[in-house]
């Protein structure tokens, strides 16, 4: 029996990929027409992404790990500055989520039924799937971000971990800013989030106002490493990553002897902690810039906005992993 599968499936009447690793029991389940949004990552058949709803056609809200774009979280304003022009946002399309009613939140992809699963594979060294999704071809997308470009991203499943990558293009004339990021939901099945500690390697905490939306001022990080989340909820942005000699940051969740590893590549310069109060989840998420990054560049207060210019492509991944988990129960 080969050791890696990618296949199509379908799970409650939805089309879905299956990414498996047989030797180390493990599998990643891909909802391609729900934002193409991987919704269960089973290690020895429990679950490490929070997964509120009963199946994956029931599922409604935030979870597992969605795709953040054209922009990541919040912009506030009704639009955002690129180029040296404004462009106003246009909520009359339906394609945006405002919360509260100005800040425009999580861009407009989360639930995108658009992507094209372009290729599902396995070898002996991993499964994948590859899909894309061409934002140029759909005018209520361009109308609120009007730059033509398209996605590519791939989910791997190899050497006991999921590597997501994500391809921006840029098929238009003017340099498009990059503001995406995730927004992963973890949680350690059978182990209350009271019960663990967050491993958070940054050196710089992002301010933000009272709509969440960063300022473009910092401060010191002050939390204490490990952070027990007993004794702390968090809805914060990091920046100033600790990383390795590969340019590479690792946060971690630990509880009840498990842990589960999100390791952000180079060009993910922010990670935003989200672990609400009374929620069994904690968010890591890579961002590539913080919070209304693209306005605060504008302004002269946040010169680490990156971009990418006609004709280029901008690309990233993160992976995760999980240990400790073989004693769960089924």
């Amino acid at each position: 029996m080969a050791r890696y599968i990618g296949e199509r499936s379908s799970d409650h009447g939805i089309e879905v990929v299956r990414l498996a690793d047989t030797e180390q029991d493990a599998e990643v389940l891909i909802a391609p027409s729900l934002g193409n949004r991987a919704y269960a990552m089973n290690v020895h058949g429990s679950n490490i992404l929070h997964m509120p709803a009963r199946n994956v056609s029931e599922l409604r809200e935030l979870s597992g790990i969605p795709f953040l774009a054209p922009w990541a979280n919040r912009i506030p304003g009704g639009g955002f500055h690129a180029n040296g022009k404004w462009y106003q946002f246009n909520e009359s399309l339906g394609v945006l989520r405002m919360h509260p009613a100005t800040v425009a939140i999580h861009g407009m992809l989360t639930s995108s039924d658009l992507w094209q699963v372009t290729e599902v594979g396995a070898d002996s060294e991993g499964a994948w799937v590859i899909s894309r999704l061409e934002f140029w071809r759909y005018p209520a997308l361009m109308a609120n971000w009007p730059f033509a470009h398209e996605y590519e991203m791939t989910y791997r499943l190899a050497a006991e971990e999921l590597i997501v990558s994500v391809a921006v293009k840029n098929l238009g004339s003017e340099e498009m800013p990059v503001v995406i990021g995730f927004h992963p939901y973890f949680t350690i099945p059978g182990v209350a989030r009271k019960e663990c500690v967050a491993r958070i390697p940054a050196l710089t905490r992002v301010a933000v106002d009272d709509r969440l939306c960063a300022t473009g001022e910092f401060s010191p990080n002050t939390l204490p490493d490990p952070t027990p989340l007993a004794t702390h909820s968090l809805d914060d942005g990091f920046t100033g990553l600790v990383r390795g000699a590969d340019g590479q940051a690792e946060f971690r969740l630990e509880g009840g002897g498990r842990r589960i590893d999100v390791i952000f590549g180079p060009k993910w310069q922010v990670g935003v902690v989200y672990a609400p109060p009374e929620r069994e989840f904690i968010c890591f998420e890579p961002m590539a810039a913080i919070t209304n990054g693209v306005n605060l560049a504008a302004e002269g207060r946040y010169p680490e906005l990156q971009t990418v210019k006609s004709g280029g492509v901008w690309q990233e991944s993160f992976r995760v992993r999980a240990a400790g988990f073989t004693s769960l129960p089924h």
